[in-house]
């Protein structure tokens, strides 16, 4: 008998899972047996917040949290493990790389995904944190598929395509807003259009991804651009891209449209 699809998405921060992969997760839902393990390293409590939110930057950590627990409400699938690492915002490179990776593998020995979701080396936006929580996710990936099992089928890093990058860029400038420069931390960092080797189509749920980011009230100013609306959100989201960090694919390779496409 074929496994029920499962996705194991292990990231840094509440809101890094708005992006990538809920799309995919709305698309898979009603599949027999599907289970989603989500595994946050930090609560985000060293974030800014946005105007008339009415938290503080002692209290963000907590109020964070409840926002992760909205936005996967509002988007309309709750996780089956929302798993918290409780390491400090900003600080997950100091972290004693075994100790990450020894916490991280345990749960993938118990959850047992077909997919994990993690960062590449570019953390997408260059964050220390996004780089070490995926880099510790690859290895504990790495270790966990020599113990023999189910799952483990695929690794994926979420990314962007350059030309993208490049439409957002110019977008930005033409409303005056200061244009992303990969060197530099936070800013968004592309990837050769031609490395993408997933792209979903999540135009038909785009509407539910929009509904968990708004969710994130904190993080708004941060996650997008001033000026958008929900509309324009809708169509930003609507497509998913990641590259495929294992197994490795053969050149030239069809480009594939789901996550769990061919497993």
């Amino acid at each position: 008998m074929d496994e029920a699809r499962s996705l194991a998405v292990v990231v840094a921060h509440p809101d890094d899972d708005a992006y990538g992969c809920a799309g995919s997760i709305a698309l898979h839902e009603n599949d027999p047996g599907f289970r989603f393990c989500l595994v946050l390293a930090t609560d985000g409590g060293a974030g800014q917040i946005a105007e008339g939110v009415p938290t503080t930057p002692q209290e963000l950590g907590t109020w964070r949290r409840k926002e992760s627990v909205n936005a996967w409400r509002a988007h309309g699938t709750i996780p089956d493990r929302h798993e918290w690492l409780d390491y400090d915002d900003g600080h997950v490179p100091e972290v004693d790389f075994e100790e990450l990776v020894r916490r991280i593998l345990a749960i993938l020995l118990q959850e047992r995904p077909q997919v994990v979701a993690t960062f590449g080396p570019d953390g997408i936006t260059g964050h220390r944190d996004h780089i070490a929580i995926g880099r510790a996710t690859d290895e504990a990936f790495t270790r966990a598929r020599q113990v023999p099992g189910p799952g483990l089928k695929r690794l994926v890093h979420g990314a962007l395509r350059a030309s993208t990058f490049e439409r957002w860029n110019q977008r930005r400038q033409q409303q005056g807003l200061e244009p992303w420069d990969p060197a530099r931390e936070y800013h968004l960092r592309p990837v050769p259009d031609e490395w993408i080797d997933i792209d979903v189509d999540t135009s038909t749920v785009a509407h539910r991804i929009v509904a968990g980011l708004l969710e994130h009230k904190s993080q708004r100013h941060v996650i997008v651009d001033p000026g958008v609306n929900e509309r324009r959100w809708a169509r930003i989201v609507s497509r998913e891209s990641s590259i495929i960090a294992w197994p490795a694919r053969l050149p030239n390779s069809p480009l594939l449209t789901d996550l769990f496409e061919g497993l």
